[in-house]
């Protein structure tokens, strides 16, 4: 009996959209070689991790095991799958592998944190393949709406994975490889062990469409419009980038790009070859002396970022230019969950000043990357998997997923994020649960979401905060009644007097009344004037307040 096995572990990006982070193992239980595909991130909100830069996947369980790992493999450059290839990897250690396009975005965010950029090394495509440890992984080219997107085809002693990464089944994606049938039904010919599975349209039942398909009516759009023109979607989709800035030049304008993730992704692009034929743009200062009719920005910001190019428009100027009465705002994008309000807030700005904004229109300026149902059933029936492990999904993708698998005759597990599952043998099999979470990039440090800085912060934000400062004298009287100060909390209560003289008046009477044994012990002195805080403020204004107490002794 074969004492080694292959197992799957999902860290991050099985059960929620981001923060992509899965393992595979090879070897005896407890002991197996290691491969890890993408590092990504998510992003904060202000509702949950209010002044987070950025969230990481909990990567412990990897770092514990950082001399088992042969290898870290991207799929493709968007911030999901290789936003955290800086921030973690002086944690693992290992060597980056990624095409071309992949490979110089993960080497620049490696020198922007302090990393090696050599540790980052360029594959080339299947059937050339990267051998690490006793795997053996291949970048399949598949379309997605970045350039450069792969599947990786992953041999083992145990069988071939297939790991699609992010795709859709795009023949004419613009810019990046078509999704190429009769490749990846080769790779599937002599035996699939699984396949994992991209999920994250998979409750879309129509046929995705093409991204060549937005372009007419992108370019009908711009050609139709009076006044200046702008338009905003996601900076990594090069093909769209190009198609907006066709169309500005096919209307007679000329075409400005704004934004530093815009203008970098498309410096990348050309730099790495992946665009030849970019239309020319002008720069923002030659954009401020054309006239406004004959002017077309593609910008950022299309899921309402605060510090993006498209927030600072609809706040008024952005680098000398500014929108006004009669031009045209398009979000050639659509608006990821939980980012509407931001979204909304900077279209209800540019109605107020006269802009006509132009959403999705329900798929005419816009088309998703990711698989509808009927492009994972197909992908289901070329490769013909023994099993399918759903990923890239919330829970209810995954698990709406596993439904579809198991309708078409496969076998399929729901394994979200810390589920281990055997590969090995004739089916999938749950092995283990591995503890996982998520790390905060907290201005310059990461924090782990269980440290509590976050839950402090949320707490201070909801309920305001109350400073007591108190003086003792050498014989533990207090020197003088405590003082206060406040955050986030109104200035006068219900008694109509002002709330610092309320709570110091209470304050004072605390400590008239408190025996020698509160006076000298600093934990029952810090918990008295606390709890006295507290309770004054809810008498005043209804609410309890966060409270530090500082008490200084004199010696």
């Amino acid at each position: 009996m074969n004492s080694e096995r292959l197992i799957y572990l999902p860290l991050g990006g099985a059960g929620e959209i981001g923060m992509n982070c899965y393992v595979y193992g090879y070897g005896a239980p407890g002991e197996e070689r290691l491969i890890v595909v993408d590092l990504g991130v998510t992003f904060p909100d202000m509702d949950s991790t209010p002044g987070v830069d950025l969230i990481f996947p909990d990567i412990a369980w990897l770092e514990e095991r950082a001399d088992r790992i042969e290898g870290i493999f991207i799929t493709h450059a968007h911030e999901d799958h290789v936003g955290a290839v800086g921030h973690l990897w002086s944690r693992l250690r290992a060597p980056v592998h990624a095409r071309v396009f992949t490979a110089h975005h993960a080497r620049r965010k490696m020198e922007e944190q302090g990393g090696d950029p050599k540790a980052v090394v360029v594959a080339n495509v299947w059937p050339d393949t990267v051998e690490a440890g006793p795997f053996k992984v291949g970048f399949l080219p598949v379309s997605h709406s970045i350039p450069e997107s792969s599947g990786l085809v992953i041999d083992t002693p145990a069988g071939r994975v297939i790991h699609t990464g992010d795709f859709k089944i795009d023949m004419a994606p613009g810019v990046g490889e078509p999704f190429d049938r009769e490749l990846w039904a080769s790779v599937s010919k002599q035996g699939v062990l699984a396949l994992v599975c991209d999920s994250t349209n998979v409750f879309s039942s129509h046929e995705g469409r093409s991204e060549s398909s937005v372009g007419p009516e992108i370019r009908r759009l711009v050609a139709e419009q009076e006044g200046m023109v702008v338009a905003t979607t996601f900076a990594s989709n090069v093909a769209r980038v190009k198609t907006l800035a066709e169309a500005g030049i096919a209307a007679g304008r000329s075409v400005c790009l704004l934004g530093r993730a815009m203008r970098r992704m498309i410096e990348a692009s050309v730099s790495t070859g992946v665009l030849s034929d970019f239309p020319t743009t002008v720069s923002p200062e030659e954009a401020r002396e054309i006239p406004r009719d004959d002017l077309m920005l593609i910008v950022t910001g299309s899921q309402g970022e605060r510090r993006a190019a498209s927030a600072q428009l609809s706040r008024g100027k952005y680098l000398g230019l500014k929108l006004s009465d009669g031009d045209t705002f398009l979000f050639s994008s659509k608006t990821i969950p939980g980012n509407e309000r931001g979204v909304i807030r900077i279209m209800n700005a540019f109605s107020e000043m006269g802009v006509d904004v132009v959403d999705d229109d329900d798929g005419r300026y816009h088309v998703s990357g990711h698989a509808n149902r009927p492009d994972l059933k197909a992908m289901h029936e070329l490769v013909r998997p023994q099993a399918v492990i759903p990923m890239h999904g919330e829970h209810r993708h995954l698990r709406e997923h596993v439904k579809l698998a198991k309708s078409l005759g496969r076998t399929a597990v729901l394994a979200p994020n810390g589920t281990c599952v055997s590969l090995s043998g004739n089916k999938p099999e749950v092995v283990d649960f591995v503890e996982t979470g998520r790390t905060y990039l907290d201005g310059a440090v990461q924090i782990g979401a269980m440290d509590g800085v976050v839950r402090d912060r949320i707490r201070m934000a909801l309920n305001g905060h109350v400073i007591v400062t108190l003086i003792m004298d050498e014989d533990d009287t207090p020197l003088g009644d405590p003082w206060v100060e406040l955050m986030g909390l109104p200035e006068t209560g219900r008694s109509g007097t002002a709330l610092t003289d309320v709570l110091e008046a209470d304050l004072a009477q605390m400590l008239g009344r408190a025996n020698d044994k509160t006076l000298i012990d600093d934990d029952k002195l810090d918990e008295a004037l606390r709890r006295t805080a507290r309770q004054s403020c809810l008498n005043e204004i209804g609410r309890k307040p966060e409270v530090s107490v500082v008490v200084s002794r004199l010696s």
